[in-house]
């Protein structure tokens, strides 16, 4: 894993809610030389609990063989606010009060994702973004990127994620949240406060995230004579355990509530104006069985971003499918951006 770079903000750092932040940082990865003509950055947004290096948990997609590979661009990934992965967050210190944060820390949104990283990319010296792409929690990044600085992002790739979280989405993340707070440390000021909690919540998120069909594939039983130890169970366990060892229960719950604020019509005339303002060459992809963002959503997004095109895949994972089905998001995303480039000789002669 390559080593993270720290970004300082000298200033204090204004949250859309009107708070303030002192001391911002921000973890950052980046791969490859940003060119003379600084027209191949590769901007990656993350998912809810991903990190900066996105060469590790987007690998297919990202990598030195790969559709985006450090030879040919210059790959940014940015870890969020909120995130425990070396941005400032709930378990940062305090510099008011010398201690952690904990539940003190201010809520956050999406907007203030953008606005982070919209200072990381002055830091960095990028003045035009080639590539946006974001999955998630990630696309809505994205998304609110490309409406933020229309001029500024030339293609922007949304995968898997929405114009505003849903109710339905919200409802899952409440019960996750519900169940963090059924742990009683989680008030504790301690760093692995509501860890248990955390456990339980990232059962919860598993339902959402794959299928019926995948867990029929990889969780059956190989006998018929089973009354309990279900490799279900066990799967559910492992995989809330493996969380709570790389994250921690303030975060999630801080970033739960961020997604939840996800809407890119607040303060502007509507969703739908909002989504007219992007310029950006636009392709939208959906996952056809997606359970948490229903393939409606990108559809949505499709059809009110002026020229996107949209494409659907089939996952068995779900919404997992986004980050496991790289060979086919590599074909439909190679060959967008091949149309692009294209587009963009032909609207040079016919101006020449």
């Amino acid at each position: 894993m390559p080593s993270t770079n720290i970004y300082q903000y000298p200033k204090v750092f204004k949250l859309e809610n009107g708070k303030k932040l002192r001391g911002l940082q921000i973890a950052y990865h980046t791969y490859g030389k940003l060119n003379a003509k600084k027209d191949n950055v590769i901007w990656a947004c993350h998912a809810l609990t991903a990190n900066a290096d996105v060469l590790d948990w987007w690998s297919g997609l990202f990598g030195q063989n790969a559709l985006f590979n450090p030879e040919d661009h210059y790959i940014i990934c940015a870890n969020v606010l909120g995130s425990n992965y070396g941005t400032t967050n709930p378990l940062s210190i305090n510099p008011v009060t010398g201690q952690p944060y904990y539940l003190a820390f201010p809520e956050f949104t999406i907007r203030d994702f953008v606005s982070a990283h919209q200072l990381l990319a002055a830091h960095l010296g990028v003045e035009e973004i080639r590539v946006l792409i974001g999955g998630s929690l990630g696309g809505q990044q994205a998304s609110e990127w490309a409406i933020a600085e229309s001029n500024k992002i030339q293609n922007l790739i949304l995968v898997a994620t929405n114009a505003f979280h849903s109710p339905w989405g919200i409802a899952f993340n409440e019960s996750q949240r519900l169940a963090i707070t059924a742990d009683r440390t989680f008030y504790a000021q301690q760093p692995d406060g509501g860890i248990k909690g955390l456990k339980v919540a990232r059962s919860i998120a598993l339902l959402s995230y794959r299928t019926y069909e995948a867990y029929g594939a990889t969780q059956v039983e190989s006998v018929n004579d089973k009354t309990g130890g279900f490799r279900a169970s066990s799967y559910q366990n492992y995989q809330g355990e493996k969380l709570c060892k790389r994250f921690n229960a303030y975060s999630y719950w801080y970033l739960s509530k961020a997604m939840d604020s996800h809407n890119v019509g607040r303060g502007r005339k509507s969703v739908i104006d909002a989504l007219a303002a992007i310029k950006s060459n636009t392709l939208v992809i959906g996952i056809e069985n997606d359970f948490l963002f229903p393939i409606a959503e990108q559809k949505y997004l499709g059809d009110h971003i002026p020229g996107a095109a949209f494409h659907s895949i089939k996952s068995a994972y779900g919404h997992d499918g986004f980050l496991i089905e790289t060979d086919i998001l590599t074909n439909i995303i190679g060959n967008f951006l091949k149309e692009s480039v294209n587009k963009k000789i032909i609207k040079l002669h016919k101006t020449a």
